[in-house]
């Protein structure tokens, strides 16, 4: 087989990136257009003003953080047995591990805004339904880092258990899970960082929160409350990865 160089690959990229865009009828005029009106709404924007509602929009905002943490709490506890039927050094039959991960890639396949769509569909609006939207995808991907944070475990501290008299059972509690532990909190608190800004998303949805205040706002125009919206989000998201990225680097070094 014929390897392609770099200098093919390159005009092949381009080649595909110029008929993509020309696919999404993209020209200069438009970039131009769009940034003249981005302008426009940039000075509508400032200065920014929580327009009396600074209370609540703070508590909209504890709503959206709170959505995020029980979202990312639910799919981690539903996850982590989950995983176990995944990993390879646990079960052995291939046709369970290959059925369990391809329900991993179901659940992961369908992105949160999507299921936010369907469940203030099903259980109406509010954060409920944000709950249930960030969950189910978390599901899936947490159920795929946890098992291979198992598989890539040593295998020393499992077989100095079974080799001491212990079960399989303990095999897995004191010889798998100690080593696995720190990898997936860590996981576990990346995917708390990253579903705070998801939660704001499918917030305009319907499901509650900041992102339903924003929406609100944008509907009606009301620039200068929208922008003070976005810079609490920014800030609540900065402070999240701060500390998240601290106690993922303190585990890690663990």
């Amino acid at each position: 087989m014929t390897r392609l160089s770099p200098p093919w690959i390159f005009a092949g990229g381009t080649l595909l990136l110029l008929v993509g865009l020309w696919r999404v009828d993209a020209s200069p005029a438009r970039l131009l257009e769009g940034i003249g009106k981005l302008g426009w709404l940039l000075a509508l924007m400032w200065p920014p003003s929580a327009g009396g509602h600074l209370t609540d929009l703070l508590q909209a905002l504890a709503e959206t953080v709170a959505m995020a943490f029980l979202g990312t709490l639910l799919a981690a506890a539903i996850a982590l047995p989950l995983s176990f039927l995944g990993a390879r050094n646990v079960i052995a039959s291939a046709l369970t591990r290959f059925t369990v991960r391809r329900a991993y890639d179901g659940l992961r396949a369908v992105d949160s805004l999507v299921w936010a769509l369907i469940f203030v569909s099903a259980v109406g609006m509010g954060p409920f339904a944000g709950i249930l939207a960030l969950a189910l995808p978390d599901i899936g991907t947490l159920s795929k880092t946890f098992s291979e944070a198992l598989e890539s475990a040593d295998r020393r501290p499992v077989e100095g258990v079974r080799a001491s008299g212990g079960s399989r059972l303990h095999a897995i509690r004191f010889g798998l899970i100690p080593q696995a532990a720190p990898v997936m909190l860590a996981q576990v608190l990346y995917t708390f960082e990253s579903n705070t800004r998801s939660a704001t998303i499918i917030g305009v949805v319907g499901a509650g929160g900041i992102g339903l205040a924003l929406a609100d706002r944008m509907r009606i125009n009301n620039w200068d409350e929208a922008a003070f919206i976005v810079l609490l989000i920014l800030f609540a998201v900065g402070v999240i990865d701060a500390a998240s990225r601290r106690i993922r680097m303190r585990l890690i070094r663990a």
